[in-house]
């Protein structure tokens, strides 16, 4: 078998290939414009001051809060409710590639900011922009941002998630909201979030359900059972969710079932 003419003409020009190699490699190390080594210490000696320790661990908490930005952004806002209900919509459609999941996750995301953004704005006129003229210090700015994330937990968790975490944690019975603490009510409005979620998504699954079963019905009774049901139903499955507006319905259902905004 004759070698390609491409893998000849390389091996060909191959020892002139190293040989430059060889040279540059030698122009570069004879060069005396060298870069130096970039070395980083972050050694903390007996005379390191306390407002250096003090600016690392601000650095330090800086990152970590970075890092959990997005888990934040998923259990602490709208994200969670929004994203399972419309990949319940996916599911339902029998279409699991359609739209996809860059389309889900970024319709999410939109969606999440339109419900989140009267707390937000209300987080910024309070805590951000006062923080940042110098009016409060970071702990009261975090006092004030806090309340505003609290009341939309508190406004989408149900009792009876709530007073479950309050048992498992040990606490005595809270007489208010503000006896409540917040480790405490994350968790519960993620359970609710879900619950809530997946109720949902089986009345989205209702109807497309029962067109399933008409079609697979219809297939049996004119012995047409070696052809998938599914395959039939999927056409009438989005002439329905077309006919019906789909989405706007599903928007509409979503951003109402948060209540005034």
């Amino acid at each position: 078998m004759r070698p390609k003419p491409e893998t000849t003409r390389f091996l060909r020009f191959a020892p002139l290939l190293l040989l430059i190699g060889v040279l540059l490699a030698g122009c570069a190390s004879d060069s005396p414009t060298a870069i130096p080594p970039i070395k980083f210490n972050f050694e903390l000696g007996q005379d390191s001051s306390p407002q250096m320790m003090s600016t690392g661990l601000q650095i330090l908490l800086a990152l970590t809060v970075l890092s959990l930005a997005p888990a934040v952004l998923v259990m602490l806002t709208a994200f969670t409710r929004i994203v399972i209900v419309l990949s319940f919509v996916r599911n339902a459609l029998s279409v699991p590639q359609v739209p996809p999941n860059q389309v889900i996750i970024g319709l999410a995301l939109f969606l999440t900011f339109f419900v989140m953004a009267p707390t937000w704005n209300q987080i910024n006129q309070e805590a951000l922009q006062p923080y940042l003229s110098g009016e409060i210090d970071q702990q009261t700015a975090y006092d004030r941002a806090i309340v505003p994330i609290r009341e939309f937990l508190f406004r989408q968790t149900r009792e009876r998630d709530l007073a479950l975490f309050v048992q498992m944690s040990g606490a005595s019975r809270p007489q208010s909201r503000d006896d409540i603490s917040t480790y405490v009510l994350i968790p519960a409005f993620v359970i609710s979030e879900l619950k809530t979620a997946f109720q949902m998504g089986i009345i989205i699954f209702v109807p497309f359900l029962i067109i399933d079963m008409v079609v697979a019905s219809a297939l049996t009774s004119l012995g047409m059972m070696m052809l998938p049901p599914s395959l039939i139903s999927l056409p009438f499955k989005i002439l329905l969710f077309v006919m019906v507006d789909g989405w706007h319905l599903v928007a509409r259902s979503l951003m109402t079932s948060f209540g005034p905004l």
